[in-house]
């Protein structure tokens, strides 16, 4: 496995792996703290490419609150532990400068509003920091197909509006959830759970099955939302901070008081507080 940390270094790396045969490159794109999710892009990447470049970069400009960007799980010698054994091709370290030659700022995209709900609402200008980073990245790796996971559903289709501000490429994969046996579905922040706040967290995935079989059954979004929090705050360690319904693709919020037709496509889209940390999760109404 390679390890580069230079725009150079991965270009001359990129060029060599090029020479010859055609060759596909996948990408996956992350913050460290990897986890089995992480892991199940990288092998998704390595059915579908010849090569596999990871990235890790912790974005500051996706953060919101400083005290979260400076807590946020850093573990480069276990990723780089565990990416070998996977065998990953190369993981790039990019140095923020290259990245942001003009200084560490977001820049502005027209994300055709899917920045400005729920996530985008929560934490104004988190998606343009994310879309900053990722066209970086594309712009210094290339790659044919870059893999995402669709615990970050919003995150993904912001992600195909860049591609699609981009031309249209690179390709981008979604893949499934990854959940613990419990439910819960896997994310780095999950490392900076107390054991107390670890075992009530199963709640935010059961409470989302339970509200989307809730509207299945004729209840309201209001109804289904508020049968949701009740289930998540029987444990102190949790609160609710929201829970939207929104169409899957244009993530338009759906009407609180309007019982969902038989046709009618939907998606569920919750954060809930555990302390300090926001675990985020969502789950389809099918």
């Amino acid at each position: 496995m390679e390890i580069v940390s230079s725009q150079a270094a991965l270009r001359n790396m990129l060029a060599r792996w090029k020479q010859g045969d055609s060759v596909s490159v996948g990408f996956v794109p992350t913050m460290g703290a990897l986890h089995d999710g992480h892991l199940a892009l990288v092998r998704a990447a390595q059915t579908e490419n010849s090569r596999v470049v990871v990235s890790i970069f912790v974005n500051p400009t996706q953060f919101n609150n400083p005290h979260d960007f400076a807590s946020y799980p850093r573990t480069s010698d276990a990723d780089c532990a565990v990416l070998e054994a996977l065998g990953t091709d190369a993981v790039y370290f990019p140095v923020a400068d290259e990245l942001y030659p003009n200084g560490m700022q977001a820049a502005h995209y027209n994300l055709a509003g899917l920045d400005t709900r729920m996530e985008g609402a929560a934490r104004p200008g988190h998606f343009q920091g994310v879309a900053t980073v990722v066209d970086a990245l594309f712009e210094h790796v290339e790659p044919d197909r870059a893999y995402f996971g669709a615990k970050d559903f919003q995150q993904v289709a912001v992600i195909r509006q860049l591609v699609a501000l981009r031309g249209g490429l690179p390709q981008v994969v979604a893949c499934a959830t990854v959940r613990e046996a419990d439910g819960l579905a896997m994310s780095s922040r999950n490392l900076l759970l107390t054991p107390a706040q670890r075992a009530a967290a199963p709640r935010i995935y059961a409470g989302l099955r339970q509200a989307a079989a809730a509207l299945r059954t004729g209840a309201t979004p209001a109804a289904a939302r508020l049968q949701f929090e009740k289930h998540v705050h029987q444990s102190p360690e949790l609160e609710v901070e929201y829970l939207d319904l929104a169409h899957p693709l244009t993530l338009e919020l759906l009407p609180d008081h309007q019982v969902l037709s038989a046709e009618s496509s939907a998606h569920y889209f919750a954060v809930v507080r555990a302390g300090n940390v926001r675990l985020i999760d969502n789950f389809p109404v099918e």
